[in-house]
């Protein structure tokens, strides 16, 4: 099976699921989510920088600075954070086919068709499972 090149909505769920079981309020410094998740904490980084605009998190900056949920992980669905991370980029990575090619002309065209289904499939499965809902809800960090 091939390995996904994006892991930002992996990192998204983990530090989700990780800040939401931390305790109510407790503000969790970059370096300890990155230390979690096992990704560069530039990569973290660039993952809570959205979920902080779209709302789901809060921070603040200096030495007692961090990360908080500000949302209901049991209100906060996984379609939610799929769509804030990868936005309007497609699921699948399409091509540029030459033109002049007669596949060509149409694949991409019938791709497209395809990948919208495929999307909206994935958005529906994930719109099913919420953070709180996931294997990890009652741990405590």
């Amino acid at each position: 099976m091939a390995t996904p090149t994006n892991t930002q909505f992996a990192v998204a769920v983990h530090v989700l699921g990780y800040l939401g079981t931390a305790g109510a309020g407790r503000l969790v410094g970059a370096s300890e989510l990155s230390a979690s998740t096992g990704a560069n904490p530039v990569h973290v980084r660039k993952v809570l920088g959205p979920l902080r605009e779209a709302g789901l998190l809060e921070s603040s900056v200096g030495k007692a600075g961090g990360w908080r949920l500000v949302v209901d992980p049991a209100e906060l669905t996984l379609a939610t954070v799929w769509r804030v991370v990868q936005g309007d980029d497609p699921v699948v990575g399409l091509h540029s086919p030459d033109p002049a090619c007669p596949v060509g002309r149409r694949v991409r065209d019938d791709l497209q068709v395809v990948e919208r289904r495929m999307a909206a499939a994935l958005e529906a499965e994930l719109e099913r499972t919420t953070i709180a809902e996931l294997g990890f809800a009652a741990t405590t960090v």
